[in-house]
Protein backbone atom coordinates (compact mmCIF):
# COMPACT_ATOMS: atom_id res chain seq x y z
CA UNK A 1 0.00 0.00 0.00
CA UNK A 2 2.88 2.14 0.63
CA UNK A 3 4.46 1.57 -2.70
CA UNK A 4 1.39 3.10 -4.20
CA UNK A 5 0.97 5.88 -2.23
CA UNK A 6 4.18 6.78 -3.47
CA UNK A 7 3.56 6.66 -6.77
CA UNK A 8 -0.09 8.66 -6.36
CA UNK A 9 2.19 11.61 -4.54
CA UNK A 10 4.63 11.33 -7.11
CA UNK A 11 2.21 11.78 -9.85
CA UNK A 12 0.46 14.70 -8.23
CA UNK A 13 3.85 16.21 -7.78
CA UNK A 14 4.34 16.08 -11.32
CA UNK A 15 1.18 17.36 -12.83
CA UNK A 16 1.62 20.48 -10.20
CA UNK A 17 4.79 21.34 -11.55
CA UNK A 18 3.18 21.08 -14.94
CA UNK A 19 0.89 23.35 -14.38
CA UNK A 20 2.43 25.80 -12.23
CA UNK A 21 5.15 25.82 -15.01
CA UNK A 22 2.34 26.62 -17.76
CA UNK A 23 1.26 29.64 -15.41
CA UNK A 24 4.74 30.91 -14.55
CA UNK A 25 7.03 29.95 -17.85
CA UNK A 26 5.79 32.78 -19.84
CA UNK A 27 6.67 35.37 -17.16
CA UNK A 28 9.92 33.78 -16.17
CA UNK A 29 10.56 33.93 -19.92
CA UNK A 30 9.90 37.54 -20.88
CA UNK A 31 11.47 38.83 -17.50
CA UNK A 32 14.92 36.91 -19.14
CA UNK A 33 14.13 38.67 -22.53
CA UNK A 34 13.60 41.65 -21.06
CA UNK A 35 16.54 42.06 -18.77
CA UNK A 36 18.78 40.44 -21.72
CA UNK A 37 17.60 43.67 -24.11
CA UNK A 38 18.28 45.83 -21.24
CA UNK A 39 22.01 44.53 -21.02
CA UNK A 40 22.53 45.03 -24.92
CA UNK A 41 21.06 48.13 -24.78
CA UNK A 42 23.59 49.15 -22.08
CA UNK A 43 26.35 47.26 -23.50
CA UNK A 44 26.08 48.47 -27.24
CA UNK A 45 23.73 51.84 -27.18
CA UNK A 46 26.11 54.15 -28.20
CA UNK A 47 26.71 52.04 -31.84
CA UNK A 48 24.48 53.38 -34.29
CA UNK A 49 23.72 52.03 -37.55
CA UNK A 50 25.44 54.07 -40.83
CA UNK A 51 22.52 52.31 -42.94
CA UNK A 52 19.64 54.05 -41.10
CA UNK A 53 18.67 57.66 -42.93
CA UNK A 54 17.68 60.75 -40.67
CA UNK A 55 14.93 62.59 -41.64
CA UNK A 56 14.72 65.42 -43.72
CA UNK A 57 12.10 68.45 -44.17
CA UNK A 58 10.52 68.54 -47.39
CA UNK A 59 12.94 71.19 -49.60
CA UNK A 60 16.21 70.40 -47.94
CA UNK A 61 18.97 69.48 -50.12
CA UNK A 62 20.72 65.89 -49.70
CA UNK A 63 24.65 64.93 -50.99
CA UNK A 64 25.29 61.07 -50.25
CA UNK A 65 28.74 60.85 -51.39
CA UNK A 66 30.34 57.45 -52.19
CA UNK A 67 33.17 57.46 -49.34
CA UNK A 68 35.15 54.71 -50.69
CA UNK A 69 37.43 55.79 -54.09
CA UNK A 70 37.62 53.18 -57.35
CA UNK A 71 41.29 52.43 -57.85
CA UNK A 72 41.30 52.50 -61.86
CA UNK A 73 41.96 48.63 -63.31
CA UNK A 74 45.44 47.97 -64.16
CA UNK A 75 46.26 46.70 -67.69
CA UNK A 76 49.51 44.85 -66.49
CA UNK A 77 47.47 41.89 -64.90
CA UNK A 78 50.80 39.11 -65.21
CA UNK A 79 51.95 36.75 -67.23
CA UNK A 80 49.74 34.98 -69.99
CA UNK A 81 50.49 30.78 -69.21
CA UNK A 82 49.11 28.38 -72.15
CA UNK A 83 47.88 24.84 -70.39
CA UNK A 84 47.77 21.64 -72.20
CA UNK A 85 45.40 18.92 -71.75
CA UNK A 86 47.22 15.54 -71.18
CA UNK A 87 45.09 12.64 -72.21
Amino acid sequence: MAFLKTILIILLVYYLLKIVARWFAPRIFSYAARKTEERFRENFGGFTNPNMKEEHKVGDVIIDKDSTKKNPSSKNVGEYIEFEEID
